[in-house]
């Protein structure tokens, strides 16, 4: 049996809304509290309005006061170890730190755990931002 974490993400595929692409994700995102966000993949035929997973889980739980966040776990209806694309990402990080770590579902009771770090290296960030008006003053 996976984790709880990547079971409700497994279970948030139910809601996604894939009619172009066929490719269900799920996410679900726990707070520092322990609190559990989870979200689903929607898509539009114009693909970028389409939104993903990870984005609706944290616009959840930011929705809902929370911006401190322990663990995030991803899932796909085919169980291929999906991570965040690079948007979600830049999201992710707007919030989490470098270790924040990122569970992905390899199907059965395999996942694979990254460092947000480890994905998204030398991401945009308060201190990228001043750092470079710094330099244009």
């Amino acid at each position: 049996m996976p984790d709880d974490l990547v079971q409700q993400a497994r279970d948030a595929l139910d809601s996604a809304y894939v009619p172009y692409s066929e490719y269900r994700v799920g996410a679900a995102l726990r707070t520092a509290d322990g609190t559990v966000f989870v979200g689903c993949n929607i898509e539009n035929a114009n693909y970028s309005n389409s939104l993903h997973a990870e984005e609706v889980a944290i616009a959840e739980a930011i929705k809902n006061g929370h911006t401190e966040f322990d663990r995030l776990a991803v899932s796909s209806g085919v169980r291929d170890g999906v991570t965040p694309c690079g948007m979600c990402r830049q999201t992710l990080a707007e919030f989490c730190d470098e270790a924040f770590p990122i569970v992905c579902d390899e199907g059965g009771e395999e996942t694979t755990e990254y460092a947000l770090g480890e994905l998204l290296p030398n991401t945009i960030s308060l201190d990228t931002l001043d750092a470079a008006r710094g330099r244009r003053e």
